[in-house]
């Protein structure tokens, strides 16, 4: 991706976001320089989250419409592409079926 993301005062159908996540952050004040100063590194706040993305062992997928992202397994992950097609797809229908969808 390039370039910037324009930013917006209001919520704005489309963009990859409901009205219900604008709700929840509309009113984030913008960072300050003291914010910064006081800000951690990814990986002191989550450190067994950045140690699992470090190993190599971690796959991030998401989808970015939804803003959310998952960390699999990368031997799930290459065990679903080797088995050919949708492998995101695959996943998806067996984590619908472990929750009962």
């Amino acid at each position: 991706m390039t370039g910037k993301t324009k930013q917006t005062a209001r919520f704005e159908p489309g963009r990859g976001y409901t009205q219900e996540d604008w709700d929840e952050v509309s009113d984030n004040p913008e960072w300050t320089a003291e914010d910064f100063r006081e800000a951690k590194p990814f990986a002191e706040m989550f450190p067994e989250l950045a140690r699992s993305l470090a190993d190599g062992d971690t796959v991030i997928v998401g989808d970015p419409k939804l803003n959310k992202l998952v960390a699999l397994d990368r031997r799930v992950v290459e065990k679903f592409e080797s088995q050919g097609g949708d492998w995101r797809e695959r996943i998806n229908e067996v984590l619908r079926k472990a929750v009962g969808l």
